[in-house]
């Protein structure tokens, strides 16, 4: 991976430096309110998505009132919220899962479909590109000056496997673990810049032209940006010196 950039690392990049607070707020509120309605518990000890989504507003300065609306709110509101996932191919044929939450799955879905149409790409049906998923909790790391002493300690805390990306170090854990290795890293020392639920790509894309890179992160900003769409995965893989050139 040594001189490329996956698009967790791309989106992640982006999202570090929005600066519209209110947005990140917002989107935060919702993931908070959907895992307590689909889980059905506003325990973070019982309901280990929520516990996430909280953990996350916390890292991100939300409010504590704010976290405890959401929360509450969702508890207590009529209806049900429906977590679908949805799955195609974008541009130049990079595989597409979206994780996102509904109140009219027959709305969403035509609303998905004509975003992949609009972009160039095709919603496919379950099982198309999911195999080449995998679901895992990722934490991000800061890489200190003794790389190797640091992933011995990265182990020792419950990594199962790590990544080095520039000046940081990625590491994967089973989901239902993230909370808990993410507060043993931090016990240990190390300095943790972001943290998620995630579909990891098992198998990448590389696409180099310039053009095509635009329109692919375009469209899945398109994606990203829907109000149903709690997150987006694909298993785009950009060289260093494309993203110099768009950034």
């Amino acid at each position: 991976m040594s001189g490329h950039s996956h698009y967790a690392t791309i989106k992640r990049q982006k999202e570090s430096n929005d600066a519209q607070k209110g947005q990140l707020f917002s989107k935060l509120a919702y993931e908070i309110a959907v895992a307590t309605k689909v889980g059905k518990s506003g325990d973070i000890d019982t309901n280990y998505k929520l516990r996430v989504a909280v953990d996350r507003a916390r890292a991100a300065n939300m409010p504590k009132d704010n976290i405890e609306r959401a929360i509450t709110k969702a508890l207590g509101t009529g209806g049900t919220f429906d977590e679908v996932t949805y799955e195609g191919y974008g541009p130049q044929g990079i595989a597409v899962i979206i994780e996102a939450a509904t109140d009219n799955r027959n709305r969403t879905a035509q609303e998905i479909k004509n975003i992949f149409e609009r972009g160039g790409g095709n919603l496919a049906g379950p099982g198309a590109v999911s195999f080449n998923f995998e679901p895992r909790g990722l934490i991000t790391a800061k890489k200190e000056s003794n790389p190797e002493e640091q992933m011995l300690k990265l182990i020792e805390s419950g990594a199962e496997d790590m990544q080095e990306i520039e000046d940081e170090i990625e590491v994967y854990v089973a989901p239902s673990k993230l909370s808990d290795v993410r507060k043993k890293l931090e016990e240990n020392g190390s300095k943790v810049t972001s943290f998620e639920l995630i579909q990891k790509p098992k198998n990448l894309q590389t696409v180099s032209d310039v053009s095509e890179v635009k329109k692919i992160l375009g469209f899945l900003d398109n994606l990203n940006d829907h109000p149903d769409v709690l997150k987006v995965f694909a298993n785009l893989d950009i060289p260093e010196e494309v993203i110099k050139q768009i950034s």
